[in-house]
């Protein structure tokens, strides 16, 4: 019988590249710590770009094949979110929590010219990170978003059967039981990410169904139509025209409701980020610059 890791390598092509070491960091307030990777820039006072990952993954597994690629401009931190791999465990899942935590670990970290980008979920919690900690952050990456689910009668029907679901299942979240099966699925395949496919499958194991289910049902209530048009910080969206899940023209909307957002194709599904790197990985390059162009010249423009 072939190991899952196994499957994962004859269903799934993965790209190789260096994954970057972390570390356990406690959050103040926030109730716990989280599995940080901080990957330093070109230079000491490189700008910060933090990157959340997205439903159901981790920080690295989003990230690994930008990671370094980014890091030849920018100092580039990835987190794993609530519930999500080693991430913070509480009584419930929600967005605004998710976007304290990252407000809480630009702090630690005491990172300055932040640029907080996202991936799917993350992109949605990045959003809303500019939107409890406007003075947090100089800049927006948003990959595969939008402002609202719940658009028609299939997602309305989904999104709140998982709502009515998740009530059901709350005890599952204070059960000590839980959080240590969730830290040792964490830890299960503890092998050198020399085997890729191995090092993907430890990561996928270490996020819960019940933590996919309850992030679900927060995503079901996310809307951020009222006050997208508010951002005022330079934002590149990403946009993968074959995205399934996320239909591109909805991608597109957003990026037209942001003032001066540039919009960034790839030719590529919901997993690009992973599953089509070579397209996605210049592309997020290309965005993250562009965002940091504008806002050395929004800040030269400002002090003059």
């Amino acid at each position: 019988m072939l190991s899952p890791g196994g499957l994962l390598r004859n269903r799934v092509y993965l790209p190789w590249a260096l994954i970057p070491p972390g570390e356990m960091v406690e959050l103040p307030g926030r109730g716990g710590s989280t599995y940080v990777t901080d990957t330093p820039g070109p230079m000491p006072d490189s700008p910060a770009l933090v990157l959340l990952h997205a439903l159901g993954c981790t920080g690295l597994l989003t990230w690994y094949p930008a990671i370094h690629p980014l890091a030849r401009r920018f100092r580039v931190v990835t987190m794993d979110q609530r519930w999500h791999g080693q991430g913070i465990r509480s009584e419930e899942f929600s967005l605004r929590d998710c976007a304290d935590d990252v407000g809480a670990l630009i702090g630690v970290l005491g990172l300055e010219d932040v640029i907080v980008g996202g991936y799917s979920m993350g992109s949605i919690v990045a959003q809303r990170v500019w939107r409890q900690h406007p003075d947090k952050v100089q800049g927006l990456l948003l990959c595969a978003t939008t402002d609202r689910f719940r658009l028609n009668p299939a997602e309305q029907l989904f999104f709140t059967g998982m709502g009515v679901t998740m009530l059901g299942a709350r005890g599952v979240s204070r059960s000590r039981t839980a959080l240590t099966a969730a830290r040792a699925a964490a830890r299960a395949l503890d092998l050198a990410p020399s085997d890729i496919h191995e090092w993907a499958t430890r990561e996928l194991r270490s996020t819960s169904p019940w933590a996919i289910g309850q992030a679900l049902a927060a995503l079901g209530q996310h809307h951020s139509r009222p006050w997208v048009g508010d951002i005022d910080v330079p934002t590149a969206v990403v946009v993968g025209t074959r995205d399934r899940v996320i239909p591109p023209r909805r991608q597109v909307r957003l990026a037209r409701a942001i003032r001066g957002a540039t919009v960034h194709e790839v030719d590529g599904g919901h997993a690009m980020c992973v599953l089509e790197a070579e397209k996605f990985v210049p592309a997020v390059v290309e965005a993250a610059h562009t965002v940091n162009a504008r806002r050395r010249d929004l800040r030269r423009r400002t002090s003059s």
